[in-house]
């Protein structure tokens, strides 16, 4: 099982980028997937994640309404659209995916809940 994250980058505060994040090995549709993020110095914590294809989802307050978590099961890849994007964004952005059955309500927001995750991408946003 792989999962291959890509399109990080460099923008000005106020850009948008979008991540995307192919899963191989696994389909992942009845399973929870979701982005994380850990920028420098810092923790890795939970930005997005939706329980299943068509589940219910949960993004983190300080990403409402700037960042929105899709996924196209046909293609087995999960995408991050990012728009207005600011200074405290900059952070390499993980992609995650839990091939555990999973029953929740609401998607895993702790690390240790997924079991398969993507190398990375760097995002860094500028003022």
């Amino acid at each position: 099982v792989q999962l291959q994250a890509s399109g990080g980058g460099s923008v000005q505060t106020g850009g948008s980028l979008r991540l995307s994040c192919a899963a191989s090995g696994l389909n992942f549709s009845p399973y929870p997937m979701g982005w994380f993020r850990q920028a420098p110095g810092q923790d890795r914590v939970f930005v997005t994640a939706i329980t299943k294809s068509g589940g219910t989802s949960l993004t983190t307050n300080s990403v409402k309404g700037r960042f929105t978590m899709s996924r196209d099961d046909a293609k087995n890849t999960i995408y991050l659209q990012m728009n207005d994007l600011r200074p405290e964004d900059t952070a390499v952005y993980y992609c995650a995916a839990r091939g555990l059955r999973y029953t929740g309500r609401y998607p895993p927001t702790a690390l240790d809940e997924y079991d398969h995750w993507g190398q990375g991408t760097q995002v860094t946003v500028s003022s």
